[in-house]
């Protein structure tokens, strides 16, 4: 059931996406390479041109394609996004969409995108950036500063007592 709900109905201030916070507390990690298993999809690494990944469905089989040429950074993100389209849209191909037809695939590239962030970053280790400019924290999450700010938005203040 938490996979059917969608990531663009999130929060605006009140903690992490739902749906993370009840998948990482089920398979009781954030780890998206465990994550992926735990949800029966195969990670398979090879070389892929300009393409970072994608994710496919055939015949039950459910598997993750990165590329095997980018940093290990870009591969954990890369896996993180995956595994949203995985679980926020199973059954839509965006790789078909783009080359066969004019459909807009924005919205389901940013659901997959703030999924990966709220998977990738919790809380607790983004506070340092709580008090400095939203490029720091893009920086350090290697990500677009829209989309550092979409994540920055949702973390709670933890004050030291």
């Amino acid at each position: 059931k938490i996979y059917t709900e969608k990531i663009s109905k999130i929060r605006g201030g009140c903690g992490m996406n739902p749906v993370v916070a009840q998948l990482i507390k089920k398979v009781q990690t954030n780890n998206r390479f465990q994550i992926a298993a735990a949800l029966g999809i195969t990670v398979v690494f090879e070389s892929l041109g300009e393409v970072r990944g994608y994710y496919s469905k055939s015949h039950q089989q459910k598997v993750i394609h990165i590329n095997s040429e980018m940093e290990s950074s870009e591969q954990i993100f890369t896996c993180a996004h995956e595994v949203g389209h995985a679980l926020l849209h199973p059954y839509l191909s965006t790789p078909f969409l783009r080359s066969n037809t004019l459909f807009p695939i924005g919205k389901f590239e940013g659901e997959a995108n703030r999924f990966a962030v709220d998977l990738l970053f919790d809380d607790t280790e983004l506070q340092p950036f709580l008090d400095r400019p939203i490029s720091d924290a893009a920086q350090y999450m290697g990500v677009s500063e829209e989309l550092a700010a979409y994540r920055m938005r949702s973390v709670e203040p933890k004050f030291l007592v």
